[in-house]
């Protein structure tokens, strides 16, 4: 379960390490966010020269909780920390595997 103030950890090569959850979306009340949920996030940690830079505000999917996911077959699934992918207003993930290297690249 994320909520506001909760810490996340970035799952993948956008160039941000670490988020900070400031919105569930969905329903106005709407209190927490499970896995594949999207959530408006500042980042709160950055990797130098990348695309995205610290205090910027973006959207995020939910993809590891802490807290366990039941499933209808009865199966419990929990990770050991909670983790998001960052996302553009259309859903895309921000940064794929092709720009990684440009991503990642000191030049």
């Amino acid at each position: 379960m994320i909520q506001p103030q909760t810490h996340l950890n970035v799952a993948d090569n956008s160039g941000a390490r670490e988020l900070m959850c400031i919105r569930v979306i969905g329903a106005s009340n709407r209190r927490y966010a499970h896995i594949g949920d999207v959530i408006v996030a500042v980042i709160k940690e950055a990797v130098p020269n990348t695309p995205l830079e610290r205090s910027e505000v973006i959207r995020a999917v939910i993809v590891r909780t802490c807290k366990e996911l039941k499933r209808d077959n009865g199966m419990i699934i929990r990770y050991d920390d909670n983790a998001a992918v960052v996302i553009d207003q259309e859903g895309n993930p921000k940064l794929t595997r092709d720009n990684k290297e440009k991503a990642l690249s000191p030049f």
